[in-house]
């Protein structure tokens, strides 16, 4: 899979790559080609300006001298030029009046008649631009642009027209000079530059595509990593403030719910793992001892009517057990499905403990502890439901009752806080070892696991207990040293709220 995963994160690098090149590279070779045809525009434009220009100019100079030797060309001494260019010269007789052509400038034969006939519409009073194209077989054939002008008596447009001027500049100068040089050093120019801005976009399109796709790959990578169950994978945002470092804070945010999650699961199944075990450990205790009294009785192998008595009676005692344990566990389903409504009233907490101190007294007075109710008569009332708050502290008594040793005591007591009342049930028994504590409330704990139900219950009456707190709203703890005391804790709502008068006539002592 890591394969796969690094083939498609190369596979978008590599199409991001492409996109970025493609309009990048698209982007140059357009500009590219805009620049060098203006540029070549430009050059073209201003060369036949300039030849234009260099043409008028002559021709007004030839028009000033046919005027200054008496209006005639026979005054006039054949007109040369001492430059490579192409130069002719004639009258209205279309009659050469300029010097012969040097050796070096040889004109093809296809550009001949172009070259007449623009002469022909210059005695007529046009200008006419051209190029010759010279020959492609014979670089030593004459090529350029040209222009033909008419010439005017004086050199004046308003004068007479005696005759016409035709001017061409060569591509290529004897002395190897070419203006065309100038176009084809600015096109090497422009290449170089789109090569070298090319190179650099290249290198830019790979570390933006890198930068792009690496959270991408990190995130395709951990996602892979938690497929395969490894759910503390987490990735590395980066801080660019974009949707890539969203994205990936909202996978860490994922991945770590999913472990949550992940975790809550393992441990609500190694629960009901405990569960079924403690289940099965409880019912097969009772069950054992019910089919072996049974069998015992039927096999008369009891005989004595006392003993077969007291069998019997054991017998009824191991089905109290179990009909105990499948009520607690009844109890235990209805109120974590909430399937319990609470009867909720303003209860004098007080009174309460009273009527239930009265219940136990008398098993604590025969184990030699002593029961005290430290709850002021004048604290506030809680609301709450009578009889599952009874049924609260009998279970926390009854706890404490089986954990004191004779000659300690049990101590009930309560202390406002907000608008909550905290209620304590303090012992001065054995202590809970620290690595117990925090299990005390879980289904079917016991401290001590090789007691039978006998001396510890089902398991669930502390599960209960918080059951019956947390569908008061409220929340328990327990707090213990070994060896010298335990104290539960737990909240109930307040009736009327927090009254300041009556929380500084409570007790506010704690149990050392």
């Amino acid at each position: 899979m890591a394969t796969s995963s690094s083939r498609l994160a190369f596979s978008l690098r590599a199409k991001l790559v492409l996109s970025y090149l493609g309009v990048a590279l698209g982007a140059m070779l357009l500009l590219i080609i805009v620049v060098s045809l203006a540029v070549q525009n430009y050059f073209y434009t201003t060369q036949h300006d300039q030849l234009r220009v260099r043409a008028e100019y002559y021709a007004q100079q030839i028009g000033q001298l046919y005027h200054n030797n008496g209006e005639s060309w026979d005054n006039v001494r054949q007109i040369h030029l001492y430059t490579p260019e192409l130069f002719i010269v004639i009258d209205t007789a279309q009659q050469v009046r300029s010097t012969a052509l040097p050796d070096f400038i040889r004109l093809s034969e296809n550009d001949i008649p172009s070259l007449k006939s623009a002469l022909q519409q210059a005695l007529q009073g046009q200008e006419t631009p051209g190029d010759l194209r010279g020959s492609p077989n014979d670089n030593g054939i004459f090529s350029g642009p040209y222009i033909s002008v008419p010439l005017h008596d004086g050199g004046q447009a308003n004068g007479a027209l005696i005759g016409a001027l035709l001017l061409a500049e060569p591509v290529q100068y004897p002395a190897g000079f070419s203006p065309y040089q100038f176009l084809v050093n600015v096109d090497k120019a422009i290449l170089i530059t789109g090569i070298a801005l090319a190179v650099i976009v290249i290198i830019f399109s790979l570390w933006l595509a890198q930068r792009l796709t690496q959270p991408l790959t990190s995130l395709t990578l951990a996602a892979e990593q938690m497929k395969s169950g490894n759910y503390s994978q987490r990735v590395v945002a980066p801080k660019s403030q974009d949707e890539l470092e969203r994205l990936a804070s909202t996978f860490n945010a994922m991945a770590e719910k999913i472990e949550s999650d992940m975790s809550e699961l393992r441990r609500q199944e190694q629960m009901r793992r405990d569960l079924i075990a403690n289940i099965a450990h409880d019912l097969v205790t009772p069950l054992t001892a019910i089919q072996g009294f049974s069998e015992a009785l039927a096999d008369d192998v009891i005989s004595d009517p006392e003993a077969r008595h007291e069998t019997a009676q054991l017998i009824g005692r191991e089905v109290q057990r179990l009909r105990r344990l499948v009520s607690d566990m009844q109890q235990m389903s209805s109120l974590e499905s909430g399937q319990i409504k609470l009867d909720l009233e303003p209860l004098d907490l007080h009174t309460l403990v009273d009527e239930v101190l009265a219940v136990i007294g008398p098993e604590c007075e025969q184990a030699g502890i002593t029961l005290y109710n430290k709850i002021a008569p004048t604290t506030p009332a809680v609301l709450a439901d009578s009889d599952r708050l009874t049924q609260v502290l009998l279970n926390l008594l009854d706890n404490a009752r089986r954990y004191t040793p004779e000659g300690g005591s049990i101590t009930i007591g309560t202390r406002i806080e907000d608008r909550w009342l905290n209620v304590w049930v303090s012992d001065t028994g054995i202590g809970i070892n620290a690595n117990d504590l925090s299990h005390i409330f879980d289904r079917f704990f016991r401290i001590d696991r090789a007691r039978t139900g006998t001396s510890g219950g089902s398991g669930l009456g502390l599960a209960i207990v918080k059951a019956i707190i947390t569908a008061h709203g409220g929340s328990i703890r327990a707090e213990s040293t070994p060896g010298r005391r335990t104290c539960i804790t737990f909240t109930l709502p307040l009736a009327t709220g927090l009254v300041r008068e009556h929380g500084q006539m409570m007790s506010q002592q704690r149990i050392v």
